[in-house]
Parts: C-alpha cells; sequence; structure tokens
C-alpha cells in the first residue's frame, strides 16, 4: 500500500482503514505537507468559509478527583495551588465575553465534587437566561448519564470530552486502573445520543504512543464523527510522573490536524493554546492546516497561572480583549476572519 494512494482516497472523502492509517502514519514524513495542508484548506473553506469562530474559556476550577499521570491539575500533585471561582465571577467573566462578541462560553474545570450537578445547572440556567442566543459549552469529565441528561435540559449544549487515546493498553499508560477507555467511550456516545454537540480528541506524542496507536484513534474518530474534535502537542509538566517525557512535535500535530480536516470535513478544529505555546505562530499555521476555532481565556487573570495542564502554558497573564483583538489581527494577515458568531457545527446544513 502506497501512501500517497491512501492520502489520494483521503482527498476523495473515502473512510480510511486501520491498515491505511498506519501506512499514512508511518510514512507522514514523506508526505508533501505544503499540499496536505492546502487541501485541508480547501475542505475547510467549502465548509465554513473564512470564518474564525471565538471560544470564550473560563477555567472555573483546578481541583479535580482524577489522577491522569500527564495532567497538571491532576490530585496527586500537592504543588498546586487550588482555587474555585465563584458563581459571580463565573457570571462576570460572560459578561466580560459577551461585551467582546463572543457567542460561545465553554466552563471548563477538573472533575470537582464541590461542583454538583445542581451548582453546574444553576449555573447553565443563569447564562442562558441572561444570554439566550449563546452556547454553553461544558467540560467537566465523566459523569453519569443522568447528569449529562440534566445539563442538557438546563441548556448546555456542547460537551468537551477528549478521549486521549483509543487504545487500551495505550490508555492504560496514562491513566491508573480505575480510569478506563470503555467508560470515557460510554460517556461520549452518551453524550451524542442525548443530542449534545460532542467534542473528542487526544494529544499529539503523549508518552507510548506510536503509529497503531494513532491509528486507533483516527479510525475510533471515523466511527465516532464527533462536530468537534480538540488536539494538540503533549506538552509535559514538571510536577507530573511523564515530566521528563520528550513533548508532541509541531510539524506532526499539523499533519493530524490536516488528516482530520480531510476525514471529518465539518468538524469545528481549534486551533489550541498549546500549539500556541510551542510556537509563536502556532495558532496561526494551525488555522492554515485546517483548523477554524480559537479559544481564548476568559477566566480572571488571577487564576489563569493556576490552571496549568502542562508546563509553559501562553496567555495566562493577558486580558481578554487584549487576546482578541491581537488574535483578530494576526488572523487576517492569514486570510482568515474572527465572526462574532455562535459557530454551530454545520454538517446537517451542507
Amino acid at each position: 500500500m502506497d501512501y500517497r494512494d491512501v492520502l489520494e482516497q483521503l482527498k476523495k472523502g473515502n473512510p480510511l482503514s486501520r491498515e491505511a492509517w498506519e501506512t499514512l502514519i508511518v510514512e507522514r514524513e514523506s508526505v508533501d505537507t505544503a499540499s496536505l495542508y492546502a487541501a485541508a484548506d480547501a475542505v475547510r473553506r467549502k465548509s465554513y468559509g473564512d470564518a474564525v469562530y471565538v471560544r470564550g474559556l473560563i477555567e472555573f476550577t483546578n481541583y479535580c478527583g482524577r489522577n491522569c499521570y500527564y495532567c497538571g491539575i491532576r490530585a496527586g500533585n500537592e504543588r498546586l495551588s487550588r482555587y474555585r471561582l465563584t458563581e459571580e465571577e463565573i457570571l462576570a467573566a460572560c459578561e466580560t465575553g459577551y461585551g467582546l462578541g463572543i457567542r460561545t462560553f465553554v466552563l471548563q474545570g477538573g472533575e470537582d465534587a464541590y461542583f454538583t450537578d445542581d451548582r453546574i445547572c444553576a449555573l447553565v440556567g443563569e447564562i442562558k437566561r441572561r444570554y439566550p442566543e449563546a452556547a454553553v459549552t461544558l467540560s467537566l469529565g465523566e459523569k453519569p448519564r443522568a447528569s449529562y441528561e440534566r445539563y442538557f435540559a438546563a441548556g448546555a449544549e456542547r460537551y468537551l470530552l477528549r478521549h486521549e487515546t483509543a487504545d487500551p493498553k495505550h490508555y492504560g499508560k496514562l491513566h491508573p486502573a480505575a480510569q478506563t477507555l470503555s467508560n470515557r467511550k460510554r460517556c461520549l456516545y452518551d453524550l451524542k445520543e442525548i443530542g449534545y454537540q460532542v467534542g473528542a480528541g487526544f494529544m499529539v506524542g503523549s508518552p507510548g504512543q506510536t503509529a497503531r496507536t494513532l491509528a486507533e484513534d483516527m479510525i475510533f474518530l471515523q466511527k465516532l464523527e464527533p462536530h468537534m474534535v480538540g488536539i494538540g502537542p503533549f506538552i509535559p509538566h514538571a510536577d507530573t510522573p511523564f515530566k521528563d517525557d520528550p513533548a508532541g512535535t509541531l510539524e506532526d500535530t499539523l499533519f493530524f490536524l490536516a488528516l482530520l480536516r480531510l476525514a471529518l470535513p465539518h468538524a469545528l478544529l481549534p486551533a489550541t493554546t498549546a500549539l500556541a505555546t510551542i510556537h509563536p505562530r502556532g495558532r496561526e499555521m494551525g488555522l492554515s492546516a485546517g483548523a477554524n476555532v480559537v479559544m481564548p481565556n476568559l477566566s480572571p487573570v488571577s487564576v489563569r497561572d493556576k490552571y496549568r495542564l502542562y508546563d509553559g502554558k501562553v496567555c495566562t497573564g493577558e486580558e481578554a480583549a487584549e487576546c482578541i483583538s491581537c488574535l483578530a489581527r494576526r488572523v487576517e494577515t492569514i486570510g482568515y476572519r474572527i465572526v462574532s458568531d455562535r459557530g454551530d457545527w454545520k454538517g446537517d446544513d451542507i
């Protein structure tokens, strides 16, 4: 099997077999990336034009009951200064974001038992009451189906839950035994069945990752057909078991962004903060490779440095207004434009 034939099949919109994905991944250094990125850009323009959608990220708690080995806010990190935003602080962040033209608020946090279903539902309901035309996205980790159903009924429309890896053995390397890939997948399928726009995703270059595990990721995403896929390079954190492992690369992350755009033409793909962390123009390069979402931080400046999933995170000391203004100018230089729009998945409309 020749990788060039595989790539042509992908460009034609044909789903690939596990063997085909593995061939393409193994041979990725031989791929003409300029041509690949151009093909991905053409597909995203067909689906979404030159629009770049903004999600206002509110990192409202860094308490977490999980102990994922790669994560800086893991329960076992005793050196981390913990915080929880109050409801007033969260709503103030939404007010700031709304004034900046943001029409999607992403409430992201660790799996914090303090934020019960009642608290989350009340918060979502208040945001929707104040900003009925805005979308509320949650990223709260693994929950029982009944909890997801309650959040949806309260007004949450989107849920982000990266699967991290679709290979069970690799998943076991990255997580304690109590955390299983089967439950993570159960959550993702529950969310789709309930009616959420669902986001999955994986880290590029995570410890133990191989061409085979990456092929499993692509096969899983082809099957799940999520509305959003968040990928970014693995970046080690000094207070985790993987502190000495090498980071994922910019080149590999851009390669997989482009492949995802071809495989899932209507998916919403963020150019992540992690990309901007490993390269000054990482976000712009991600957009040019097929991404169409950016997620500036609306959290209070005083806590941004405490929500450190990995080391070196950028934009921890800037106001959201400065970030968006800077992003808008930089995005325009590469032929796109930031829009004040909910940025819903358009697969059903195309």
